[in-house]
């Protein structure tokens, strides 16, 4: 199938993981990753990837990451969720630090939040795929954070669950330097379509003109 094809709005969703200010922003819980997001620029070419999928009719699903103010169930099973605990920055309830980062935004009833309390992927144990389902969604753009956890976790998911993943090569980010490509070039190319970010823009603006 053509990419542009597989990326036709009226079955498509882009999904934009953890890209959230308390993970990407400035005052971020794990540094490293933010770091790395600002090295990349990334944060402008997903604000990029939103304007246009907006203006094309494309949802945008902001994926992020919650917790109770208690942190009572979230997960305490893993040296990375031992180490969100501790952090100085909490993803709290409610807060700025769970709000979509500016540069991406929230545009009421062009946007939708789908968050989770426990775990690693945004897609397993969220309300997240039955909502792509009853919108009739088969395929699922997904970028974000990050390359080491979240992003393949979504992939695989979304996978599973029975819908075509694109992803963008550009899309996304690791916090060590050229593991990202070595996961998408030898994971996530065998499960997923790569693209990169200027390819989608420029169909999804075209089709909005049409």
């Amino acid at each position: 199938m053509e990419i542009g094809d597989l990326v036709y709005p009226t079955h498509c969703a882009l999904c934009v993981v953890e890209c959230q200010n308390g993970l990407v922003g400035e005052d971020s819980s794990m540094p490293a990753l933010a770091d790395a997001v600002a090295t990349a620029g990334l944060l402008p070419r997903l604000a990029d990837l939103a304007g246009a999928a907006r203006s094309a009719g494309v949802r945008v699903v902001h994926c992020t990451f919650h917790a109770h103010f208690d942190l009572w169930g979230g997960n305490r099973n893993s040296r990375l969720f031992a180490a969100g605990r501790r952090a100085e920055v909490q993803q709290h309830v409610g807060t700025d630090a769970v709000a979509p980062v500016t540069e991406i935004g929230f545009v009421d009833g062009a946007d939708v939040v789908v968050p989770r309390f426990h775990g690693l992927s945004p897609v397993a144990g969220t309300e997240l795929s039955p909502m792509l389902r009853n919108e009739g969604v088969t395929t699922v753009v997904v970028v974000g954070v990050s390359l080491n956890v979240a992003i393949p976790n979504a992939v695989f998911d979304l996978v599973n669950e029975g819908f075509q993943v694109v992803v963008p090569v550009d899309g996304s980010v690791a916090t060590v330097a050229g593991y990202g490509e070595q996961v998408m070039e030898h994971t996530l190319a065998y499960v997923s379509t790569l693209t990169d970010v200027a390819t989608l823009v420029e169909i999804w603006l075209e089709q909005a003109s049409h």
